[in-house]
């Protein structure tokens, strides 16, 4: 059973779920903005919501609030700044507190920028995927590539220092050669962190109904192997399996997410996870998706779309789910303040990994080998909930 001696760290994140336009592989709850955003009735919505989660986290204090989507950069920097004061107001923030914004390339410019800054963002992460114009045409992506350099330059000149570059590999007919440029480009343009993911083809996509023809496993695995070679020749340190910072520039909302730590969730269709010492228990939580429902319940109770307790099997799975995409692995000590379990029930699962080459356990310290890295489903079938009882 779960005994929690101490919580783990909070996080907030706050969904925005408009778009311009929605991007045959996005599986996210964003929906195209046809009519004008009714972004002071969301706004209003967002501060009951998270008032009404309150209870469940008093005398905690909040250490990185992200703003995701959707595109969280239609939104005015003066909407963001009334409603980044209006949390300050209801719960603490860690002083120093990371805020992240996600902004894509044609919804912003340097006054956009500059404003966003003011109202208390100190970190951006712009959508990018790709700089070539035929790879952002098969992808759905409705900016081109002068405007994602643009952005860019625009986030620079508005004094952000702390941003991130999200870019895809796996693209529709493309070339090892072409995903090398994309890094070598985000690499001339000095962002302080790259997020490098691989596209997958998500149920409920559009991609999905219409799979497209992608690079096989082997040239998938290759063009990963060389862009780490090349980001990592540039100074970008990888330390999760699609993420690479500066020295000290790593996400550290992801981070929590991935170190199993808990975050509320407010907007349509956003998640939570929280730890309560007082109950010994995990309560994961997800408010209704649809942004009209949401608006609709958002000052009552009906704004949660389901409420589910974690079984502790599951919190295994989870933060084995999480934690083994890190390169820095996890001890039995961070193993125990995330998931309130003791070390010794999954020993047995460890010694497998390492029995199999999947992991390896350096003075205390598991990580995932190349091999697991490369073969992370497999491994993870040793920690699904079938596979040991902590009931």
């Amino acid at each position: 059973m779960f005994n929690f001696t101490a919580t783990p760290p909070l996080s907030l994140y706050i969904h925005i779920p408009w778009c311009v336009r929605k991007c045959p592989y996005c599986d996210f709850n964003s929906h195209e903005a046809r009519d004008e955003i009714p972004e002071a009735a969301y706004i209003d919505a967002l501060i009951a919501d998270l008032e009404q989660d309150l209870p469940a986290v008093w005398g905690r204090t909040v250490e990185t609030v992200f703003f995701g989507g959707g595109t969280p950069s239609l939104f005015s920097p003066e909407g963001i700044d009334r409603l980044l004061a209006d949390v300050r107001a209801r719960i603490p923030l860690k002083p120093q507190a990371e805020i992240t914004l996600e902004a894509n390339p044609g919804t912003v410019d340097h006054a956009r920028f500059k404003g966003f800054r003011e109202a208390g963002i100190n970190r951006l992460s712009i959508g990018i995927q790709s700089f070539q114009p035929e790879l952002l045409k098969k992808i759905g992506r409705i900016h081109s590539d002068t405007e994602a350099i643009t952005a860019v330059e625009a986030a620079h000149q508005a004094g952000f220092e702390n941003f991130n570059l999200d870019l895809m590999f796996g693209l529709p007919g493309q070339t090892q050669k072409q995903a090398l440029q994309d890094l070598q480009m985000a690499r001339d343009l000095k962002p302080a962190h790259i997020s490098w993911y691989e596209l997958t083809i998500e149920p409920n996509t559009w991609f999905h109904r219409h799979p497209p023809q992608r690079p096989d496993d082997n040239t998938l695995w290759e063009m990963q192997q060389a862009g780490r070679a090349l980001l990592e020749a540039a100074g970008y340190q990888r330390y999760e399996v699609s993420a690479y910072g500066r020295a000290q520039q790593q996400c550290r909302h992801n981070m929590n997410y991935w170190q199993f730590g808990d975050y509320l969730g407010i907007g349509a269709g956003a998640h939570a996870k929280i730890s309560d010492a007082a109950t010994q228990g995990i309560t994961r939580t997800a408010k209704q998706r649809h942004p009209r429902n949401y608006l609709e319940n958002a000052h009552t109770s009906a704004r949660i779309g389901s409420s589910t307790r974690i079984k502790p099997a599951d919190a295994v799975l989870e933060f084995a789910m999480n934690a083994l995409r890190l390169d820095q692995g996890f001890s039995p000590a961070a193993f125990t303040v995330a998931t309130g379990l003791s070390y010794t029930g999954i020993e047995s699962i460890v010694n497998k990994g390492v029995t199999d080459g999947l992991l390896s356990d350096d003075a205390g310290v598991i990580r995932t080998t190349p091999k697991g890295q490369r073969f992370l489903n497999e491994l993870l079938q040793h920690w699904m909930p079938d596979t040991t009882d902590h009931d």
